[in-house]
């Protein structure tokens, strides 16, 4: 895929940046490889990736055609929380990545589906079969996979219309003395791409609904439900209230006040949902890790 632009009144600034704010879905080390490789030409001349651009320049920018890797079935000991000929719902691990991209091509939840299941769907593509929705790596909990079309479209229009129960439970950075709702868009974040934020401008609709469980000293233990599904919606609306869960080096503390957590503490505790066959509501509970129940006592929040 090849682009071609005129620079603006954008004197001055560093070709990388300058590519980057205009193309906000490439990272800028990936176009910075570009660059090194030599795919961005400016006025027909290779440059460097410290180059500032100046007015009436022509940048032509060849955006390689991206290939996907082979997914391949891998046996695993998956921990089945329900299955049928239509669904099937799992209690995910931490450290688990929901399906495979960059980084991830084995050992995903997707990988040890496709050795477990003889079909699921196709909608979202090779990388993705069965995957309606997915959690966090370091979140842990219930999640539906569809086998086959029909389950599909029809779990993902409810998603879309927000019917499904999600309840999460989570440990939370100072006390909360009380209930409350969180009524916030979430977008990607302005300048740094691998965040979301709260986004008045530009960002989606996202409600939190939280309970206090326990508060001690210094931590509180919650149950949030949620009425939408956003990227990182828990960690997103708990940090903007300036209670980041314990663990998220994203949107809280870098140092974590526990040593040898890995990611936040957030776990998927109820999914219910009307089955796509039957029409009856099915609901689901994945009992907390035992990680998750340590904390609880180290903490004194059970």
């Amino acid at each position: 895929m090849t682009y071609n632009m005129v620079v603006g009144n954008e004197d001055g600034i560093r070709i990388d940046r300058y590519l980057s704010e205009h193309y906000p879905d490439l990272s800028r080390s990936y176009l910075q490889k570009l660059l090194k490789n030599g795919d961005v030409l400016v006025d027909g001349k290779v440059i460097k990736n410290n180059y500032k651009v100046s007015e009436g320049e022509t940048i032509f920018l060849d955006i390689p055609d991206a290939t996907e890797p082979e997914i391949l079935p891998e046996n695993m000991k998956l921990d089945i929380l329900y299955e049928d000929k239509d669904l099937i719902m799992v209690n995910k691990p931490k450290g688990m990545v929901v399906h495979p991209a960059a980084g991830h091509i084995s050992g995903t939840l997707v990988n040890g589906l496709m050795a477990h299941c003889e079909d699921l769907s196709g909608i979202n593509g090779i990388l993705r079969p069965g995957i309606v929705h997915r959690i966090d790596m370091d979140t842990t909990g219930v999640l539906v996979a569809c086998k086959n079309d029909f389950a599909h479209k029809d779990i993902a229009d409810q998603l879309k219309v927000h019917s499904i129960t999600r309840v999460y439970y989570a440990i939370i950075h100072g006390i909360i003395r009380e209930d409350g709702i969180i009524d916030a868009p979430i977008g990607r974040h302005p300048t740094d791409r691998k965040k979301m934020s709260i986004n008045e401008k530009n960002g989606k609709s996202a409600v939190t609904h939280y309970h206090l469980l326990k508060y001690s000293d210094s931590f509180s233990y919650i149950e949030c439900r949620l009425e939408t599904g956003r990227t990182h919606q828990i960690r997103v609306h708990m940090a903007s209230l300036g209670h980041p869960l314990l663990g998220d080096s994203v949107y809280g503390p870098a140092k974590c006040p526990v040593p040898g957590l890995q990611g936040q503490t957030l776990h998927a505790g109820i999914l219910g949902i009307r089955h796509p066959r039957t029409g009856e509501y099915l609901e689901v509970r994945a009992p907390l890790p035992e990680y998750f129940e340590e904390l609880l006592d180290k903490l004194s929040l059970k």
